[in-house]
């Protein structure tokens, strides 16, 4: 009898622990946890701008802004996922999904969005987020590299300024850059703090995939000729040519601006967001414009890793979480958001905004580049995060100073990176 009674005890309290849980209230209200991950001045504006009238509009289904922060979002998400208090709507970046989707810690979306949510953002954009067949984020907003560049420097040196139509090839930038170097000044500084996702992303514009899917399935790491091209460049730039300073190679973007606006550097590839900290920051004169990435023998495909919006298996109200993604994912929306971050949105009527096609800050280089951005090369495999802070990362940065040669570079990436790999494909 007195078990019957602490079991029965035990399933009321547990009933109330749910009850408090934050997901509904006595009323029938709904509340909704939203992790944002915006941290520019604007961008949150524009995110807590679209909650506030979301609830404004529906009272039964209250939307919570909760903020959070890209350092620590991997480790963060994983914590609260294990310990069952993960927010009902995750911000996050296509290239962290896989191992949460594979791990059923994300809804799958495919009958949760509606189709014009479905059908407005293109295929190749929706393949960031897609794992195993499945829908386990809504990619809204992207950022292509682009070269920000000293306007008075290039004009003044004669090279020819490329434009999306006509775009320097990796060799002919090589080139100009030697061009513009000299006298204590470098034709550009490549910020590599963190080098992985920039190389194997500006690598897709010679061909290069560095990761192969087999027909078991399993991905397997090769450097083959075209994912050497960009490496390459950027070695020879700083160990060869001198017109590539090693002392940036562990900066981040933002990291290079006081010395780009001082004159010591010609051009800086930077994301394309980094547009508002020059804005900001810029010295009252200082003359710069927005060029695109060089391109290869694919033209100017470019790797992204699109920002996404997902929702946690573990919702109790999945259905009303999509509405609000679809709410805060209309095209106006779309392109308030993207405003705010200084990016480009995936869907196609919210790329038509004539607001983005300005060329004031070069709004309209960046959008011209959108058709051009595909899938990132290691968006899809498992055990990536691993691999890229384990074997990838020292690599490259040990290449990039001339520490280590291109034979000891590959074999690193294949080797030692397979064996991670393998950990993650039993």
């Amino acid at each position: 009898m007195r078990t019957r009674l602490l079991a029965g005890l035990l399933t009321v309290l547990l009933l109330l622990a749910g009850c408090s849980s934050g997901s509904g209230h006595g009323d029938g209200r709904i509340t909704l946890r939203f992790q944002s991950l915006a941290w520019q001045k604007e961008s949150v504006e524009a995110n807590k701008e679209l909650v506030r009238e979301w609830n404004a509009a529906h009272p039964d289904v209250r939307v919570e802004y909760v903020q959070g922060s890209w350092d620590s979002v991997h480790d963060q998400l994983l914590t609260s996922f294990e310990g069952g208090e993960a927010p009902d709507i995750i911000h996050d970046a296509s290239d962290d999904l896989a191992d949460f989707a594979y791990g059923g810690y994300l809804a799958e979306l495919s009958d949760l969005l509606p189709a014009r949510l479905k059908s407005g953002i293109p295929k190749r954009s929706w393949e960031t987020a897609t794992f195993g067949g499945g829908i386990y984020g809504v990619p809204f907003l992207q950022e292509p590299r682009v070269l920000i560049a000293n306007a008075t420097w290039l004009k003044r040196s004669g090279v020819r300024i490329p434009m999306p139509e006509h775009p320097w090839s990796w060799a002919e930038f090589r080139q100009v850059t030697k061009r513009l170097s000299g006298n204590g000044r470098y034709g550009v500084a490549w910020p590599l703090k963190e080098p992985v996702s920039a190389t194997l992303n500006l690598s897709l514009s010679a061909g290069g995939q560095l990761f192969h899917r087999g027909a078991d399935g399993r991905v397997t790491v090769r450097a083959e000729a075209a994912d050497q091209v960009v490496p390459r460049t950027i070695h020879d730039q700083v160990n060869n040519d001198r017109s590539a300073p090693s002392s940036t190679l562990g900066s981040g973007g933002s990291d290079t601006l006081p010395g780009f606006f001082a004159g010591r550097y010609a051009m800086v590839p930077l994301g394309f967001s980094y547009r508002q900290q020059v804005v900001q920051q810029a010295p009252e004169g200082f003359d710069w414009q927005v060029l695109p990435a060089p391109a290869g023998a694919v033209g100017l495909a470019q790797g992204v890793s699109p920002q996404t919006l997902s929702i946690a298996a573990d919702s109790p109200h999945k259905k009303e979480a999509a509405e609000f993604v679809d709410f805060l994912l209309r095209p106006k929306n779309m392109v308030r958001l993207a405003l705010g971050d200084w990016m480009l949105p995936t869907g196609t009527q919210a790329l038509k905004d004539p607001a983005l096609h300005t060329a004031e800050n070069g709004w309209a280089t960046g959008t011209a580049l959108a058709a051009r951005l595909h899938p990132a090369p290691a968006q899809s495999v498992r055990g990536y995060p691993e691999w890229k802070d384990k074997v990838a990362t020292p690599a490259f940065q040990e290449y990039y100073s001339g520490a280590i040669g291109l034979a000891e570079l590959r074999r690193r990436l294949e080797k030692d990176g397979n064996l991670v790999l393998a950990r993650y494909q039993r």
